[in-house]
């Protein structure tokens, strides 16, 4: 572990060589993934990286974790409070579709996360910009695999450190990096409303999805849920799409 972790700050290092940037920043939820990805880019630009607390109607425990894992692994911090914003900006769109009468209240958990999701990933490339910075993403193999993350939201990111390494190897990653136990050992959750965790809404576990990528047995209902999420998801993972040139 000690190598891979080596390997993985050497690689950031050489993307801030790369783009001429002067370092590194992330937001830091209070999950593992973060909380790892917060180690690795202070280890990367111990005087250039910033982590970043986003709290949005949170629960409150998440930004204690976060803060616990800001004050362990010693990075610079800014706390941005987006929830009188998400407010305004949300009551705004649902108001003017109920005016036109095509409000759909069944989309409406969703649509209110995904702007969470989306407010913070634009929160971070101001910052990005103001410091000269990269925006270090989260997602680890499973989720990125099931598609589990938000298109233009905690997906809009310029790097992804952890894309190739299992939920179980991030785990015993955090665990060299000596995490806060709280942190590791917590259910894995976006926060995104009460109660919510990922492997419920995903219908499956994290053991299962590892397990499917490591290309072990699993299941046949669990390896079919994963694969409809990989393929409902694909766009995720792809440019935007686009026509094939009709005319020379």
């Amino acid at each position: 572990m000690h190598e891979q972790v080596d390997a993985i700050v050497e690689w950031l290092q050489q993307k801030v060589k790369e783009t001429n940037v002067d370092g590194l920043l992330v937001g830091v939820s209070g999950g593992i993934d973060s909380a790892v990805v917060a180690n690795l880019i202070k280890r990367a630009c111990p005087e250039n990286s910033l982590g970043v607390i986003m709290p949005c109607k949170s629960n409150p425990d998440d930004q204690n974790h976060a803060q616990a894992v800001i004050d362990t692994c010693g990075i610079d911090h800014l706390t941005v409070d987006l929830t009188e914003t998400h407010e305004v900006m949300f009551s705004t769109i649902k108001n003017q579709l109920q005016t036109h009468q095509t409000f759909d209240a069944s989309q409406e958990q969703l649509a209110d996360a995904n702007l969470r999701a989306r407010l913070r990933m634009s929160t971070l490339y101001t910052l990005a910009t103001n410091y000269r910075y990269l925006v270090v993403g989260t997602d680890n193999a499973a989720e990125w695999y099931t598609g589990y993350f938000t298109k233009y939201g905690d997906g809009g990111v310029d790097l992804v450190p952890l894309v190739n390494y299992t939920k179980g190897e991030v785990s015993d990653m955090a665990r060299h990096l000596e995490v806060p136990a709280e942190v590791i050992d917590k259910k894995p959750s976006a926060g995104l409303w009460e109660g919510q965790t990922d492997e419920n809404e995903m219908g499956t576990t994290y053991n299962m999805i590892d397990k499917h990528l490591r290309g072990e047995a699993i299941p046949d209902e669990d390896r079919e849920i994963i694969e409809s999420l990989h393929r409902r998801s694909a766009h995720k993972r792809e440019l935007a799409a686009a026509p094939p040139k009709f005319f020379n």
